[in-house]
Formats: C-alpha cells, structure tokens, sequence
C-alpha cells in the first residue's frame, strides 16, 4: 500500500515486468481512492495500461509522468537540451558504440569461419545491444527516471484543493521507454480533448536545482498558454524554475505527443555543456531531491488555482 507518495520510492521501485505493473497501479488506484479520486486503467498499443485519476473529459490541464522503468545501461543517457552540438555529438557517440560493439566478435568468428557468418553474427550482435537498451533487464535505480515524476503526479494530485480537481486530470503512461508509446496511445484515443488541453509532464525532475518547463513549438506560440506557464517560474534559494523561451531546445520525453505539451525536467549545470541530466539509465540514478517534488507541486497548483 501506498501512505504518502513518496512511498513509491522503496515499495515500488522498479515497475517494468506485468507483475511489478499492475502492483503498482494497483496501490496507486487504491491510494487515490483515500483522496476521494476515481481512477481507471486504459489499454494502449502493444499491451501497454496508461492508469487515469479523475475525469479527462471535463480537465483542463493534464498532469503526467511515464512509470515505466527503464532497462539498465552500461553508459547513461545524457541529455544536453539547450546545447545542439552536444546533443549531437553524444547521440553520434551511443550510435557508434552499438555499431562498433559487435565488430570485435563479428571479426574473431569470421576469421575462422566466412566473412557472411562474420557478418550475421554483427548483425545480430547489432540487435542484440539495441534490443538490450529498449527490453533488457530493468535497472533498480531509477529515483529519478522516472520514480522522481510519479512521486510529483501524485504529491499534486494530493494537494490540489477539492474546488480545483474538475480541472485536472492526472495521467501515469507506461511504455514511454520504448518509445512514447503509452503517450501515443492516450493521444489517439482523447485526440477531440487532447487538441486543446496543456498538458505538464514530469520526467527526470528529481535532480538537478534548475527545473525548466519545455514547451511545445505550438504552445510556445500561443500568448495565453504561455502566461499560464510563466506564473510557475520561481527562485528559491539555490532551486529555480525557468521558462525556456528561445533558443535550441529537445527533451525527448511524452509532451512531444500532444499539441500543447510542456516538458518538465531538472538539470546540473556545467561550464562549456551547460544544463545537462546524467546517470539515468544506470545504477547511479540513485537521487530523487524532494525540494524539487515541492517547488513543482506549489507552483504548478498556484498556476492552477489563480
């Protein structure tokens, strides 16, 4: 059972097979049936089960995080969203890596077989790796991809005022490491409420003391929506919460699925790279900070409720 939503921390730590799924989603419905929500499980492409709390039919605004647990690494995936040629340079990297990995095995068998049995055996050594990154075995440590953004779903859900829920609906896709396909799927059977409804996503928001809000290209051009969003910008001692405006921006997360979709996600910083997440993906993903849990349910609900 789940008390507090940090609780999902150490009584749901990895939530990858069906089993470890559906405990999950089941201490959360359960969980959110003590605040007097009404939660369903909704079926999506390829087996997925995207779990709603309230009604998003009637919401306004769609609170969300992916609980899918990701497969563990050998290197992490480091995310650089404001610099382009660091973002470039280390997807150029992973790719190589998976490329050249298996070509020290493909040599050594064709060496004492043939170059086409050298060749399938790269190949499949190929897939292999990929299919490791998308299916492998699921990595223990994952406070804060992507525990850190249910824990913050939920803690909103919690404090949001009784007055204020008819215009929230709170979404936990699953599969988004295999490709957004939980998101894709929500999408597709709520396109008609999804066209007009701003959606925040959390992901990855539990390390790092700059959070930053990504939106969207057509939610960056819409005035009003934007407003909405920079009601939620806030300093805070070392912690702060920024709008990204302008300039070069990608984090690949489930926003990207709806028209109106903003990102949110905490970030280091570091001289010459600028803001960056590392360690997710690895078994040093180990740090879910929860004054970040705070500054995004305060100022999230503020924005909400003013």
């Amino acid at each position: 059972m789940i008390q507090t939503p940090m609780d999902v921390l150490h009584k749901f730590p990895v939530r990858k097979n069906e089993k470890q799924k559906q405990g999950f989603r089941s201490a959360v419905v359960a969980y959110a049936a003590t605040l007097g929500y009404r939660c369903k499980t909704e079926p999506g492409s390829f087996g997925g089960q995207n779990l709603i709390i309230g009604d998003p039919s009637k919401a306004a605004y769609l609170v969300t995080a992916h609980y899918d647990t990701c497969a563990r690494m050998f290197l992490p995936n480091l995310i650089t969203p404001c610099n382009f040629w660091a973002f470039l340079g280390y997807q150029i990297f992973i790719t190589l890596v998976i490329t050249v990995l298996p070509v020290i095995p493909a040599i050594l068998i064709g060496m004492y077989t043939t170059f086409e049995t050298g060749y399938i055996a790269w190949y499949f050594g190929f897939i292999g790796i990929f299919l490791l990154m998308m299916r492998g075995p699921a990595n223990p440590t994952n406070a804060n991809d992507n525990t850190s953004g249910v824990v913050t779903v939920l803690e909103i859900a919690k404090s949001l005022p009784t007055e204020y829920r008819h215009k929230v609906c709170f979404i936990l896709f699953d599969m988004e490491e295999q490709g957004l396909i939980g998101s894709k799927s929500y999408r597709k059977a709520h396109k008609t409420e999804t066209n007009n409804q701003i959606v925040l996503n959390l992901d990855c928001v539990g390390d790092g003391n700059e959070l930053m809000i990504f939106p969207t290209k057509r939610l960056s051009k819409d005035s009003a929506k934007m407003d909405f969003l920079r009601k939620m910008i806030h300093t805070e001692g070392e912690k702060s919460l920024k709008l990204h405006e302008k300039g070069f921006s990608v984090y690949p997360s489930d926003q990207r699925n709806f028209p109106y979709g903003a990102g949110f996600a905490a970030f280091k910083r570091k001289k010459g790279i600028g803001l960056y997440c590392d360690k997710i993906h690895t078994s040093r993903d180990t740090v879910l900070d929860e004054s970040n849990v705070n500054m995004l349910r305060d100022r999230i609900i503020t924005a909400i409720t003013e």
